[in-house]
């Protein structure tokens, strides 16, 4: 269903007004489909209420074409160098599109999961509405301080080069190739698993390359953050991949050290890949994690 938050139409699945609600916030490009079936009716099972949306710029959401394309080694030189370039948006917009959400479906408070740049989304959440968040879930995230590792290069080569061409099949191969690059290697999904994921979202709203480039844009030009954390007070878990080759477990290793006693849960053998088409075996591990961890802050707060 179409909602307005903050000023924007957001595309928002909703399993219903029962259970404590989670609003799960997505990655770099995803949409709300991204998230796998088998994590959102484990929380419902759990007795949550689960709230997926199209960040802007994803999905069925607003798009900003009116913006173009960012060039993204002239944003990341300038940033580097301690500059503030510009960019379409920024993330505290992006967070105030999240909490726009909850205002729209009535919530007044929630957990809020962010998976990757949706992590980097939740802390800013946490950050500026703290009154909304009953934890903050950062899954796959960073700090985004200065001096972390940065993407390892065969992948980072491979997001910068893109497609050669813009026909279906180019497309599939580059999504699968990429897909695979950033995931598990130990459990990783078949060809045909990752397919069928591309095949979902191109039906559903085909991948748009400028705008996965704004989204990149305000993740790199988003440089405070790391010294606002100290900030949070939410019950805070950091979840990550031990292997993780596009945000490197230093990344959450930071995020947890500068966030007030929080919880830092890695997982072995997990990469970037708890969405989309996780093998079983890794959003297990995932879930083995979070779903106790939510369960407690409740337990708390009762």
């Amino acid at each position: 269903m179409k909602i307005e938050a903050n000023g924007h139409r957001i595309e928002v699945e909703d399993t219903g007004d029962s259970g404590t609600p989670v609003l799960l916030v997505m990655g770099l490009g995803g949409q709300l489909i991204h998230w796998p079936a088998a994590l959102v009716q484990s929380l419902v099972d759990a007795g949550y209420r689960v709230i997926r949306f199209d960040n802007r710029d994803s999905g069925l959401s607003t798009h900003f074409a009116q913006f173009g394309t960012p060039v993204i080694p002239w944003i990341a030189l300038r940033t580097w160098l301690g500059a503030q370039p510009r960019a379409p948006y920024a993330l505290a917009d992006m967070a105030a599109d999240a909490w726009g959400v909850l205002d729209a479906l009535g919530v007044q408070r929630a957990h809020i999961v962010g998976l990757s740049m949706g992590a980097m989304i939740a802390q800013r959440v946490a950050l500026a509405a703290p009154q909304r968040v009953i934890s903050l879930s950062s899954v796959m995230g960073s700090s985004g301080a200065r001096g972390l590792s940065r993407p390892h290069g065969h992948v980072l080569r491979l997001f910068m080069a893109r497609p050669g061409a813009k026909d279906e099949a180019a497309l599939m191969a580059y999504y699968t190739r990429f897909l695979r690059a950033i995931g598990s290697r130990r459990f990783a999904p078949a060809d045909e698993s990752l397919q069928a994921v591309f095949r979902a979202t191109a039906a559903r709203h085909p991948p748009v390359t400028a705008a996965t480039v704004r989204q990149l844009a305000a993740i790199l030009t988003d440089t405070g953050r790391a010294e606002q954390l100290a900030h949070i007070r939410t019950p805070t878990l950091v979840l990550h991949g031990a292997d993780d080759p596009l945000v490197p477990l230093d990344g959450a290793q930071d995020t947890a050290r500068r966030i007030p006693g929080a919880r830092l849960a890695v997982v072995p053998d997990m990469a970037h890949d708890l969405a989309p088409a996780p093998h079983p075996e890794i959003l297990r591990r995932a879930l083995a994690h979070l779903l106790p961890f939510l369960q407690s802050v409740d337990a708390q707060a009762a």
